[in-house]
């Protein structure tokens, strides 16, 4: 698996990808365009194309700072997915020695719940955190999700320091 970093929206994998983002996650938890092509120049953004043999296979976009890494969207395109493209994915972030932090959506439906289970698999432990989502879009409010981590839980101290991150670092890229 190789990883492409995007830094620009002319980027030749930029329009797949963005397709990809589109089609994979709900509007409440997406950026608009705009805001997505701003953030791509922050250098602790990652907006990364997943390519395997040299073909585009997902999208993971994260942000790195000295004590962690949040991965905020992780895609495979839908005819790769079950080939175990995410968990090679994930252990290209795993591999970095810092900590990693996920959210997933609550547990609602047979989707949600596998979810879970892929990320208890590779490893990630939930938290007993009550932790709501800042809205991406303005016509949203705020969503609850299941914070994960890789390895182990996060203290009191380190969820502080992400939600601080959080709203004042990611969100400033949001409507």
């Amino acid at each position: 698996m190789k990883r492409i970093r995007i830094t620009n929206s002319s980027d030749p994998y930029f329009d797949a990808a963005w397709a990809l983002y589109q089609k994979s996650f709900p509007l409440y938890e997406q950026r608009r365009l705009p805001e997505q092509e701003a953030v791509l120049g922050e250098e602790s953004y990652h907006f990364e194309a997943l390519t395997q043999g040299g073909r585009f296979a997902g999208i993971m976009l994260y942000w790195e700072n000295a004590r962690f890494i949040y991965l905020e969207h992780l895609a495979i395109c839908p005819e790769l997915r079950g080939g175990g493209l995410g968990t090679k994915a994930l252990d290209l972030l795993m591999g970095s020695g810092k900590r990693v932090i996920l959210e997933v959506d609550p547990i609602v439906d047979d989707v949600s719940a596998s979810r879970l289970n892929f990320y208890r698999r590779v490893g990630f432990a939930e938290n007993p955190f009550l932790h709501i989502h800042p809205p991406y879009r303005q016509q949203f409010s705020g969503h609850k999700l299941l914070l994960l981590s890789w390895p182990g839980q996060l203290s009191n101290d380190t969820y502080n320091a992400f939600a601080f991150y959080l709203t004042n670092k990611v969100m400033v890229y949001a409507e």
